[in-house]
């Protein structure tokens, strides 16, 4: 099994077992981080435009040049971006960004519509 695998795994397994978005999230890039997909993982949420870091793993290093960032939507919207310094595998980073779409809207405005509506 390759680190790729491994990470996949074991995030799909905390996005599966479910639970607060927080603790999801936390778990995600602490799996990215400890599977060794990374060694930097964050998620960065869209707030008024501007990019908020939120659950972080890892120790970002400013001198790496290899920080990858991949959107992360919902709809049509961009809500985060899932950030990750130390690894060069884009698809792997794309697919979690999907896993933890609707984790990462946390604070999201849903323009009137219900919740479970928007949803």
């Amino acid at each position: 099994m390759t680190t790729s695998d491994a990470a996949l795994a074991a995030v799909e397994r905390v996005v599966g077992d479910g639970g607060d978005s927080d603790d999801v999230l936390r778990g995600v890039v602490q799996a990215l981080a400890e599977c060794g997909a990374a060694s930097w993982a964050a998620i960065l949420f869209v707030e008024r435009g501007e990019l908020e870091l939120g659950p972080e793993a890892g120790t970002p290093d400013p001198a790496v040049a290899t920080r990858i960032q991949v959107p992360v939507t919902f709809g049509d919207a961009r809500v985060a971006e899932l950030a990750a310094e130390g690894c060069d595998n884009r698809a792997l980073l794309e697919h979690v960004a999907a896993l933890v779409s609707e984790h990462c809207l946390v604070g999201w405005d849903t323009r009137g519509v219900p919740w479970d509506d928007a949803v």
